[in-house]
């Protein structure tokens, strides 16, 4: 039995959550006893109306709220614990972030509060803002960032601490197809390298995608609680799916169909649908071949190392980065980079760094003269010696 409950990461009992008014009477039960598990390496989907009660279990889970009744564990401890908060990571379904920060130094900021040291920050915040198509933007005020921009960083935000436990409000939201199909890349790998992702979403086809197991809640209880592929499935049809028949062929294929006992009424034949993401990715991908970059949001790099072992990969990229000559960077329009010397300037001043001007020699050598006759001029007046 030990065995079998090592990998759970989530854990509630009889979960309930009740808010009550200002005279501590039952206002409304958002939470009704529900009982669910989230294992290790899952994908797991929270599904159901507004009000059924998805944002007051995600509390719950993080420690927010208190359960009125029930309990609720986060690696087998209570949530309220500051260890295991350090090893969750939280988007919101409204991304709040400080608008005069840069996207970097939002990045920095929180690697700040997990601790991390500073060499780390530099590292994970550029590899975090590649991922998500924002290394480009690197030095812009986060206030100046779309809905979609915001969504990325707010996606770099929740993963800068190397997670355990990944949970994910409305992360696609605001962002286009392009971003929509790299958030689910991002999700299928944290998943296959051993993190754990809650996904709460109200677009069905993002959880049907990327979850491997769903809940559907409806007023404070569960509807539906199991595997994607078992509830979806319908048992008592067959799909067949081959190269293109001719009509003939077609017709003689009903009718041995309806030799065998099938009724005609329930054969259907059509030709298949594309699906509609993946065609508008190809015609953007095509267009792009003849266009320049946007201003906006670029499309992502590889998932971070480190999210794939923590630790020992980032210090091993920092020692590649000491030792070896930097690597050939694209044009800027195409895959813009950080400079790690920009990044040194500019981790010590708030302000953009700017190069400096030339020196004319002259010039400096004339303003010094002025400035030590005008040293001497006041030692005489104060009574100074020279």
């Amino acid at each position: 039995m030990p065995e079998n409950n090592s990998n759970i990461v989530v854990e509630a009992k009889g979960l309930t959550k009740i808010f009550k008014d200002f005279w501590g009477r039952p206002k409304a039960q958002a939470v009704n006893g529900i009982d669910f598990e989230v294992r290790q390496g899952q994908v797991f989907g929270f599904l159901g109306p507004n009000g059924s009660g998805k944002s007051t279990t995600i509390k719950m889970i993080l420690g927010l709220l208190y359960p009125t009744r029930g309990s609720v564990t986060v690696f087998g401890k209570d949530p309220q614990n500051v260890d295991i908060k350090s090893r969750i990571g939280y988007l919101p379904e409204e991304t709040y972030l400080y608008k005069y920060l840069t996207a970097y130094e939002t990045l920095d900021f929180f690697g700040a509060l997990f601790g991390q040291e500073e060499s780390m920050r530099k590292e994970r915040s550029r590899q975090l803002l590649e991922m998500v198509g924002l290394a480009h933007a690197y030095n812009r005020p986060v206030g100046e960032f779309s809905k979609g921009m915001a969504r990325r960083i707010g996606l770099a935000q929740a993963l800068v601490n190397d997670p355990d436990l990944v949970i994910l409000d409305e992360p696609t939201s605001g962002l286009d197809p392009i971003g929509c199909r790299e958030v689910k890349d991002v999700i299928r790998i944290l998943a296959s390298r051993g993190k754990t992702v809650i996904l709460c979403s109200h677009l069905l086809a993002d959880v049907q995608d990327v979850c491997d197991d769903m809940m559907l809640l409806y007023g404070g209880k569960i509807r539906v609680n199991g595997k994607i592929s078992d509830i979806l499935q319908e048992e008592d049809k067959t799909r067949i799916v081959c190269p293109s028949l001719s009509q003939q062929t077609l017709d003689e294929l009903k009718a041995f169909l309806a030799a065998k006992g099938v009724k005609m009424d329930d054969i259907e034949a059509d030709h298949p649908v594309k699906d509609l993401e993946d065609y508008f990715l190809d015609v953007v991908r095509k267009a792009r071949e003849q266009s320049v970059a946007s201003a906006g949001a670029q499309s992502g790099g590889e998932i971070p190392d480190y999210l794939a072992d923590p630790g020992q990969q980032v210090l091993d990229a920092l020692r590649r980065r000491e030792h070896q000559e930097e690597p050939e960077q694209a044009p800027a329009e195409e895959k813009p980079s950080v400079d790690k010397e920009l990044l040194e300037k500019f981790s010590h001043s708030d302000a953009p760094q700017k190069a400096p001007e030339p020196v004319d020699e002259q010039e400096a050598k004339a303003k010094a003269e002025a400035k030590a006759k005008a040293n001497e001029a006041l030692a005489k007046q104060f009574g100074g010696k020279k």
